[in-house]
């Protein structure tokens, strides 16, 4: 990407337990010429995680964000609720690597994180290069295409 090139919107979504580091990402993301959409939490009083998974991946379905970002305690809840939308391919991730291949091999468009798993640091990494990495197609696209048939209704 060059520098006149605009960078992807990014959705962000987090519960509680992942507020601070949604926070600290969005300041990131912004820094580095993201539009961020933030649909909350905006604070640290409890919360559902399902309500910030499913506005996050409406915008992502709907072409308002190419990207979503998900941040939980552990991150698991937020990729199961995620992972429910036809469409979206949520990868919950702990570092750099996992977030690569889950570009590269998977063609994951929501990356999950958890705020009591993973620091600020190596999250943060995670997200850049999550962004950086494009999907390599070639024999990963056979595999996303078995993912298909899922999403139809049983006959």
């Amino acid at each position: 990407m060059t520098d006149t090139e605009t960078k992807p919107a990014v959705a962000i979504g987090a519960d509680h337990a992942g507020f601070p580091l949604k926070a600290a990402l969005a300041e990131a993301l912004a820094a580095i010429g993201h539009a961020v959409l933030d649909f909350g939490t905006d604070g640290t009083a409890s919360v559902d995680y399902p309500d910030f998974a499913h506005a996050v991946c409406r915008a992502v379905i709907s072409g308002q964000a190419r990207f979503g970002v998900l941040v939980c305690g552990t991150g698991i809840g937020m990729s199961i609720a995620a992972n429910r939308h036809p469409h979206i391919r949520c990868a919950l991730v702990h570092d750099a690597t996992g977030a690569r291949l889950a570009r590269a091999h998977n063609d994951a468009n929501v990356l999950a994180l958890g705020a009591r798993m993973t620091g600020p640091e190596p999250a943060l990494d995670a997200l850049r290069v999550f962004l950086a990495t494009s999907y390599e197609g070639g024999r990963h696209a056979r595999r996303l295409a078995k993912l298909t048939p899922a999403l139809e209704p049983a006959r």
